[in-house]
């Protein structure tokens, strides 16, 4: 399987890349982004782009792909909705919409956020942007498109955000985590099971297109 990675850099991309470089049915990861990955690897290769609206002038390099795990996000902390809605709308529908075309037997997972609206009508801006961006996703042609929705997700594995308010959330609940897991099964989310599950669902699909936690934790 050849993917396609975007978001390397971040916590939940750190931690789908690792997954995907450990699976041995995982030929290529081709991780496409402003900067390198960082990571060394024989079936890694890091895909250098600047325009992350526009992907006409690496086209010849986006073909033959299996899956899209789609990890770039950023917090809506501070911005305002016109700014968020061009990265996190903007970017994910303009790499899906090129894929799509070049890419259509591929299956497309998207990773959005628990809470998001579907209805893009709701009072909360990033709710309805990420919701919006869910719609546009899933009705393009592709052989499959999935949204995940995590919640809580711990990182594991030497990972961390590079949002320092969630790191400093982390190591106040550290310790906490596992009784967090027993109390509420299912809600809280591995980097590795993010993975994984990606994985899982690039090969075999999944009988929702919008997973949240607890589907996800059930793959």
């Amino acid at each position: 399987m050849n993917v396609l990675l975007f978001g390397a850099t971040g916590m939940v991309g750190k931690g789908v890349l690792r997954e995907c470089l450990l699976d041995p049915g995982v030929e290529r990861v081709t991780a496409i982004g402003r900067s390198g990955s960082g990571v060394s690897d024989p079936k890694l290769r890091d895909l250098l782009h600047g325009d992350m609206w526009s992907y006409s002038a690496v086209e010849k390099e986006l073909t033959g792909l299996d899956a899209c795990f789609f990890c770039l996000g950023v917090t809506s902390a501070g911005m305002k909705e016109a700014d968020y809605e061009r990265v996190t709308y903007g970017i994910a529908v303009a790499a899906a919409e090129a894929l799509a075309r070049l890419n259509p037997q591929m299956t497309f997972v998207l990773v959005s956020g628990a809470g998001s609206d579907s209805s893009e009508k709701g009072r909360v801006m990033w709710a309805r942007i990420k919701g919006k961006t869910e719609n546009a996703i899933l009705r393009l042609p592709f052989k499959g498109a999935y949204v995940f929705r995590p919640g809580v997700i711990q990182p594991l594995h030497g990972i961390r955000s590079r949002t320092a308010i969630y790191n400093a959330g982390y190591m106040v609940l550290g310790p906490l985590i596992p009784v967090l897991r027993w109390v509420f099964p299912g809600q809280i989310l591995t980097t590795e099971q993010i993975g994984r599950a990606m994985l899982k669902v690039a090969r075999s699909g999944a009988s929702k297109r919008i997973l949240e936690s607890k589907d996800i934790s059930a793959l």
